[in-house]
Parts: C-alpha cells; sequence; structure tokens
C-alpha cells in the first residue's frame, strides 16, 4: 500500500526518512512483509503515520520539530517585542523548593533553537508537570506568559501553555546559547560561549546569580520590568502576574480583583498607636494580601470596594507574608506606601471572581486542628448573638454560632465574630460559602471565621447550586451526624471506615503510619500508664498563639513570637500515655484539650501542685488517671528522632466511652452468630 500525500501536510503526518527526501520523485510502498521503493505521479511526497516508526522520531520528525519552533522568539521577547503564542522546546524541567503553603513549583528551560531562557510555571499551571504532560524534549506553544527582568536576569513567567505532542520529544534543537538582557543605547556587546542550559538550581534563580567579576558602574543594566504579553497595551501594558510578584520586582502594576476587605483596625502600645486595614487581590495566577497602615487607611480604605477590580502600581513593598495573619495562599504581601498608585479598572475580564478550594464537613475529621480551609454548606441553624470578653485584652467580641449541613451526612457548628455576627441577616436553608476558616478540636470540630476570611451567601457557583438542589429534594430530612463527641457516638449500623476501630496489633500489621502519607485510625484502648516527666509545658497567654514561653527574669516570662511578657505562663498538657487492648501496647503523643480529658484538672492546677510539694495529690491524680478508657482518633506518621526514623502515634481527640452504643454495637455482632455455627453463643 502506497501512503502519500499531497504538498500539503496536515500537523502530526511525518514525512519520510532523510534518505528519501532528496527524490521528491520517491516513495515508500509497504505490507505486512515487504518494504519497497516506487515512483509515485510527480508533485506528491510521502507521509507516514507514528506507528511506522514505533517509539523512536525519524529524522525527519525532528526537522519537523526544529522547523516548528519560533526561531529568535526568546530574543524578540527581551527586546520588548510582541510574540503571539511563541512554539519552543522545553530542555529542563526543576522542581522548585516548596513556599511557605507547602506547594511545588517548577522551573523550566526553553529553547527556540538561538537561545535559551529560564522560566517558573505558574501553580496553577503545575499540572502539565506533575500529570506528565510536560517532559523534557516537548515541544509547547506559551499560551500565555509574563516576561521579567530580574538582577539583570531575563525571566518568564508562563501562565499558560500547550504541548504539541506530535512532534514527540526530541533532542534539543539548534544550538542555542544563553540569553542576554537587552543592551543599552551604546553598551557594547560582549562575548558568551555557546553550550548547554545551566543548572537553575535555588541559588541561580529570582536573582541570586553565581560570584561574576564587579562591572564599571556605569556599564551596569538597571532592573526593568517587560510588559506582559496576555494583556493589552494603553498606559496599564506593564501588567504582572500576582504569583510573579517578589521583593525583586520593579516598576510593576497588578490588574486584581478586592476579593475580600477587613475593617479599620486600631492599636496602642509603648510604640505609640496607629491603625491599618487589610485587603485581599485576586488575578487568574493567584492571590496575595495587602496592607495599609495610617495615612494609607485614610487615602485608600473608602476607594477600595470589595468585588471590583484595580490597577496597583508600584512603589509599593512587597515583602514576606505574616502568615499568623493571613490565610491567603501566597509567601509574599503587599504594603501600601505613600506614592502608590490604585486606580479602578472599567474592564474586568479576565479577573476571576473569588477562588475556593472546598473541604466537605466529612473530611473535616481529617484536617488538623488551625488549619485554615474553605467549606460550603447549607444554613440549618442561626444562634443569637452573645458578647465574650478576651482574657488577654479584657476587650468585649460579639460573636454568632451557625450550623451548617452538606450532603455527606454531617452537621457542624460555625462561629463568626463581631460586625459579621452583629449583621447577619441570612435566612436559614441559604447556601453559604466560607473563605478562612479555622478548624478546631474543642468538643470534636468546630469551625471559626478568620477576619481575614469572608462568606457569601447563595453564590453563583456550581457547588452551591448542587447542594440547593440536593437539599430541596429531600436533603434536609436526612439525619445527620454531629462532629461534637463523634468517636463516643460509635455503632454497629453506622457503617463506613470512619466509624471502624483498630485493635494495637492491626495497627502495626497494617504498617500504618510508614508510607509518606499520614495515615488515620481509631482505637478503642485503656491508659495503663501516663508518663509524669515533662507532662506540660508553659505557654504564651495569647489567645491561638500557644507558643512556649521562657523566664527572662523571675516572674517575668516572655513570649518571642508575640513579643510579649507575661507575669505567669498558661500551661498546657503534652503527655505521653501508654495504651492497650486485648492485642497489644501502644504509646499515644497527647496535647492539651486531651490531656485535660485524662488527667481531669487543667495543667496549671497540676503544675501549682508540684511548685507547692504537694506530691501525694499528684500521685492520686495520676493513679485516677490510669484505667480509664477512651476512643482515642489518631494520626500516624514517619518522624525521625536523633537521625532514627519512628512513626509517631499522634491523638487528635478521646471521648469517653458511651456504653449505650457501644452496648448496641456488641449486640449486633452477637446477632451475627447462630445456633448452626461454631460460635459459643447460644440462643
Amino acid at each position: 500500500m502506497v501512503q502519500a500525500s499531497t504538498s500539503t501536510r496536515s500537523r502530526g503526518e511525518r514525512v519520510c526518512p532523510a534518505n528519501f527526501q532528496n527524490s521528491p520523485n520517491t516513495a515508500t510502498v509497504s505490507n505486512a512483509t515487504t518494504s519497497t521503493t516506487a515512483n509515485p505521479p510527480p508533485g506528491l511526497h510521502i507521509s507516514l503515520s507514528y506507528s511506522d516508526y514505533g517509539s523512536e522520531l525519524p529524522d525527519a520528525t525532528i526537522m519537523d520539530a526544529h522547523g516548528a519552533l519560533t526561531h529568535g522568539a526568546l530574543r524578540r521577547i527581551s527586546e520588548n517585542e510582541e510574540v503571539i503564542e511563541p512554539i519552543v522546546q522545553c530542555v529542563q524541567i526543576k522542581p522548585m523548593a516548596p513556599g511557605a503553603n507547602g506547594q511545588e513549583r517548577y522551573r523550566v528551560v526553553w529553547n527556540d533553537t538561538l537561545n535559551f531562557i529560564q522560566s517558573m510555571i505558574t501553580q496553577q499551571a503545575n499540572w502539565i508537570v506533575t500529570e506528565g504532560k510536560l517532559k523534557k524534549g516537548s515541544v509547547c506553544k506559551l499560551k500565555q506568559f509574563q516576561a521579567n527582568m530580574v538582577k539583570e536576569r531575563l525571566i518568564l513567567v508562563v501562565i499558560d501553555l500547550e504541548v504539541l505532542e506530535e512532534y514527540g520529544e526530541p533532542d534539543k534543537l539548534g544550538q542555542p546559547v544563553a540569553l542576554d538582557g537587552p543592551k543599552q543605547e551604546g553598551q557594547a556587546d560582549e562575548t558568551k560561549p555557546q553550550g548547554q542550559p545551566e543548572n537553575i538550581g535555588g541559588n541561580n534563580f529570582y536573582g541570586q546569580q553565581q560570584q561574576q567579576p564587579q562591572r564599571p558602574q556605569q556599564q551596569q543594566q538597571p532592573q526593568r520590568s517587560l510588559p506582559s504579553r496576555a494583556n493589552g497595551g494603553g498606559s496599564h501594558a506593564n501588567i504582572f502576574p500576582i504569583e510573579a510578584l517578589s521583593p525583586y520586582a520593579h516598576k510593576w502594576t497588578i490588574k486584581a480583583r478586592c476579593s475580600h476587605k477587613g475593617e479599620v483596625k486600631t492599636w496602642h502600645n509603648k510604640n505609640g498607636e496607629g491603625k491599618l486595614f487589610s485587603v485581599n487581590f485576586l488575578d487568574e495566577s493567584g492571590e496575595i494580601r495587602a496592607t495599609g497602615f495610617n495615612d494609607a487607611v485614610d487615602q485608600w480604605y473608602d476607594t477600595l470596594v470589595e468585588g471590583n477590580t484595580y490597577y496597583v502600581s508600584a512603589p509599593c513593598r512587597v515583602q514576606l507574608a505574616k502568615k499568623q495573619f493571613s490565610n491567603v495562599n501566597n509567601d509574599y504581601e503587599l504594603t501600601f506606601e505613600k506614592d502608590t498608585q490604585i486606580e479602578k479598572a472599567e474592564d474586568d475580564s479576565g479577573v476571576p471572581q473569588v477562588r475556593y478550594n472546598f473541604t466537605t464537613l466529612a473530611d473535616l475529621q481529617s484536617i488538623e486542628k488551625d488549619t485554615t480551609i474553605d467549606c460550603i454548606g447549607v444554613l440549618s441553624e442561626v444562634g443569637e448573638v452573645s458578647e465574650i470578653v478576651s482574657k488577654t485584652t479584657s476587650k468585649p467580641y460579639n460573636k454568632r454560632e451557625l450550623t451548617l449541613i452538606d450532603n455527606t451526612g454531617f452537621n457542624v457548628r460555625l462561629t463568626i465574630w463581631g460586625n459579621s455576627a452583629q449583621n447577619f441577616d441570612a435566612q436559614p436553608q441559604s447556601v453559604i460559602a466560607f473563605k478562612g476558616v479555622k478548624v478546631s478540636d474543642f468538643g470534636g470540630r468546630s469551625l471559626s471565621l478568620l477576619s481575614s476570611g469572608s462568606m457569601t451567601v447563595d453564590p453563583d457557583i456550581d457547588e452551591a447550586h448542587k447542594l440547593k438542589g440536593w437539599y430541596d429534594a429531600g436533603g434536609s430530612t436526612e439525619n445527620f451526624q454531629s462532629h461534637a463527641n463523634t468517636m463516643g457516638a460509635v455503632s454497629a449500623t453506622s457503617g463506613g471506615k470512619r466509624d471502624e476501630y483498630k485493635s494495637v496489633a492491626q495497627v502495626s500489621e497494617e504498617n500504618l503510619g510508614m508510607g509518606e502519607s499520614t495515615d488515620w485510625f481509631n482505637i478503642k484502648a485503656t491508659i495503663l500508664y501516663v508518663k509524669k516527666d515533662n507532662v506540660a509545658y508553659p505557654a504564651c497567654q495569647t489567645d491561638s498563639c500557644n507558643k512556649k514561653v521562657v523566664e527572662i527574669n523571675p516572674g517575668e516570662w516572655r513570649c518571642e513570637k508575640c513579643d510579649k511578657t507575661w507575669d505567669k505562663p498558661d500551661y498546657r498538657y503534652i503527655m505521653s500515655v501508654n495504651v492497650g487492648d486485648h492485642t497489644g501496647q501502644l504509646w499515644l503523643s497527647c496535647f492539651n484539650e486531651v490531656g485535660l480529658a485524662i488527667m481531669g484538672v487543667p495543667a496549671n492546677d497540676l503544675m501549682a501542685m508540684r511548685e507547692e510539694g504537694e506530691s501525694r495529690q499528684e500521685e492520686i491524680l495520676f493513679s485516677e488517671a490510669n484505667c480509664k478508657t477512651f476512643v482515642f482518633r489518631c494520626k500516624a506518621k514517619m518522624d525521625t528522632f536523633q537521625d532514627q526514623q519512628r512513626v509517631r502515634y499522634q491523638v487528635q481527640y478521646a471521648n469517653p466511652l458511651n456504653f449505650a452504643a457501644e452496648a448496641n454495637k456488641l449486640a449486633g455482632i452477637i446477632k451475627l452468630y447462630n445456633q448452626d455455627s461454631d460460635s459459643l453463643f447460644v440462643r
């Protein structure tokens, strides 16, 4: 059979190997057993399918890939020319160190046959690497990217790309050399040796170059930013994606939506007083927090409206994010300066609405305490506004408790604070999406809306429509399991692995915690021994801090994190407990809430007994802790201690035995037996 085509080739077709290309009147004839040559009609050339060559690419395919690349595109980009969707080759992929949020990023070196350039893949495009689409040698179309000049080095931030799989993964195409930044007028060219792309390790990216000889001051090239190829021109052509912002970037502008605006807060301390507010900005590449102090509050607070889109331009300080004050997924944050420019964008096309990463209510049991999440649910109950007084500041705070349900069969208590609690007017049966809620393990699982978080009633998103449909179709009549003390309310009929107990032997036999991920399990066990050494530690009195304090002078305990000094610490339990069942024994690590349930008194009382020499009373407390039976919710994870790896079993929460539920469970097991079995049970 002769496979031939006209001179117009479609993408994906391959011409004959090189030994046929110089003969226009030659065609390949092949069948299952033979392979000969024939002379096709004039004007035809031959194309072969991928399977004709198996896994190896013929020379002609490499030539096709070479011809497909946009030669010189990288040089033109560096010279501020408009290059639409250039086609380049990937010649190196390396992971970057994970950021503060734990999310991996990837560095890629691109080649256009003449030059190569380093780049960073944005987190939204990570999937193309993690799913194995992008490989070394892949030919790609850069559909959306941003070029930045950082410390005299051009860096591409790739936001969207397409892998052209029809070209395979050929070896390096052409003889590319490193791309210098564009020269200033009158600056002499310098000769660069050709070679392979250098490794892009952590000390050779984002401006941290290897040491090079000093150039004369007048020849140093100033830092600059290049315009985005994904945004139009005009007065705001120099648009940066948020994910490209760093302390090394200068003369930048972002086009972003104000996804959240907090209240104005004031402070008074020994250094003076002041006020501040914070907003979150969102674009298609990511999100970042910005804070304004004092004069910036007067200048910008009323200007910025939640939901509107703005151009924000430097000078505006970019610094490492203070994670204790923010739930935004970004390693950096912004601080408004005197000359920061903010202008409303009339055209908000291309700027997304608020992004959510929802956690279902059922999955809250596997989320660690103090984690910040997004959640969505149907409002089933609305509590009244109440007032509490902070133990540390003596300030009153308004709070309101809500109850949410979802289609996983669980409900959860969620607390909102301040003006959000006072002005809350959503009606039961509304669907509410929460962004930035903190997970607490007090009494099971509960949620609290952070000051930097937000809530949207009946949002126009797919998850909300799905929940509303489920609720109206009969979900409102279902029975829901509460996260409060769920572990004690286990029944034989509830089913599901979430309610199953593991024995001590099963924990060991199933190698829980030996893998890369954390394993969760429930165990019903009795306390055999509580280790008395290091049973508690002195903690900071600040709400939600819990960091260890150090006694710098008698009666002076200092917290480095909060930069505060206290007259006494707030002791918190951190204890090791040996538990057992009929199959063996296990050591568990417990923290304050679990320690309180085991010991029956706060850690402050126990430490006071030690300081006052009441050893007899202390012995009684430890003795009474033994032989108590709990249902423990535990996580198992590999830990390294003194250069040795071991599995650590940490208790998330513990609930006393619910005897009625346990009796029902045992009765259900008994019913499985009958007289015809080998069981000892009889009717």
